[in-house]
């Protein structure tokens, strides 16, 4: 398998280059290798997609730095994965709750204030992950996998934390309730307060032998693949969310969400304007002065285009519902098209005379003869 290059290399821009330079050598070399524009290319193909993967790479932020510390293991879907028996990772078994924090200080001060049940369900906590998609899945809607770390309940355990044929007892520090009661004698007199119980760690149980597995938590961390619908018309920078795929529940609490926040890289020659999609077309003078029937390129593919006789350079012209769906809603947007005219360069000695004399026929003065201010350019405009 080839190593694969340099992600900053690939694009051409230093390390140390800004969003707007990595956004802008991405166009260049997506105009350059698009598909679209070498047919049958395979090489040119390559090129468009390693090109794609490090702006993927580079535009996120989080990523990019990921990649600066690591390089590709950085940035590798695979990377972290094979974790499962490891527990929590970070987490380390650990529940830190504030109420215990504050009941400590201000434990009821004598009133047996109690916490709620600390074997409650409780609702996981949400994942976010980022995707990148292209310009045109972002326009039509695609199916997609990401792969997130996803805390789950232990397969060994199936979340008890006792590993198999043994289990759980209830504390005998504090009797299942997960708080103890401590008196403290002080000049005010004797004050209770109630205290996360050490033996159990807040749970009301004990493991006496706990899950090798999960060692002893209940849960574990895994890499998942998960499929996922991104709707057409959404834009960059927006999110989805996809219910129930985030971490998973305590106590046979329900899952969090997996929350998804969208990329979109963009394309060689459409632009995004709101649900409208501007395209700049060049047109020969001949063209634009004569009209011509043009193929212009759609995100639904190439269509027949009439282009009107006599468009002006900068003329904007309207291709009505080749736009972008409107997100979780009925309706599209335009395309509209910009037209530049393309001046010819080093004309033949006939194609030059041919010119002066339609300038002749069209009643315009002589070339090099200074302009009369009032049949002149400023008299022309006036007029």
């Amino acid at each position: 398998m080839a190593e694969k290059r340099d992600y900053y290399e690939v694009l051409g821009v230093d390390r140390n280059a800004t969003e707007d330079e990595i956004k802008k050598a991405y166009r260049r070399l997506a105009k350059q290798y698009h598909p679209d524009l070498n047919p049958g290319d395979k090489e040119a193909e390559a090129k468009f997609k390693e090109a794609n993967e490090a702006y993927e790479v580079l535009s996120d932020s989080e990523k990019r730095a990921k990649y600066d510390r690591f390089g590709h293991a950085g940035v590798d879907p695979n990377y972290g994965a094979g974790q499962g028996g490891s527990g929590f990772g970070g987490f380390g078994g650990f529940d830190f709750d504030l109420g215990d924090i504050f009941s400590s200080f201000f434990g009821g001060f004598g009133t047996g204030q109690r916490r709620a049940n600390p074997n409650a369900p409780q609702r996981g906590s949400d994942i976010h992950t980022t995707l990148t998609i292209s310009f045109e899945e972002a326009a039509k809607g695609c199916k997609k996998t990401v792969n997130v770390d996803r805390i789950e309940v232990c397969d060994t355990c199936s979340g008890s934390r006792a590993a198999p044929g043994t289990h759980s007892q209830t504390c005998s520090e504090c009797g299942g309730s997960g708080q103890v009661r401590i008196q403290q004698r002080t000049p005010f007199g004797m004050i209770t307060t109630m205290r996360t119980c050490s033996k159990c760690g807040g749970s009301g149980v004990f493991i006496p032998t706990p899950c090798n597995t999960c060692k002893g938590t209940g849960r574990i961390r895994r890499n998942v693949s998960i499929e996922v619908d991104v709707p057409a018309g959404i834009d960059d920078g927006q999110a989805i969310s996809s219910r129930g795929n985030g971490n998973k529940g305590l106590n046979g609490g329900p899952a969090g969400d997996l929350i998804i926040n969208i990329h979109v890289r963009p394309h060689p020659f459409f632009e995004r304007d709101g649900y409208n999609v501007w395209c700049e077309i060049t047109v020969t003078f001949v063209q634009a002065a004569l009209g011509d029937e043009l193929k212009v390129p759609t995100l639904d593919g190439k269509v027949k285009f009439k282009l009107p006789a006599g468009t002006q350079p900068g003329s904007v012209l309207k291709l009505k519902g080749k736009g972008i769906p409107h997100l979780n809603g009925r309706g599209v947007g335009d395309q509209l098209l910009r037209i530049n005219v393309e001046v010819p360069r080093n004309l033949t000695k006939r194609q030059k005379e041919i010119l002066l004399q339609f300038n002749e026929e069209m009643g315009n003065k002589p070339l090099g003869e200074p302009e009369d201010d009032k049949k002149g350019f400023f008299g022309k405009k006036k007029k």
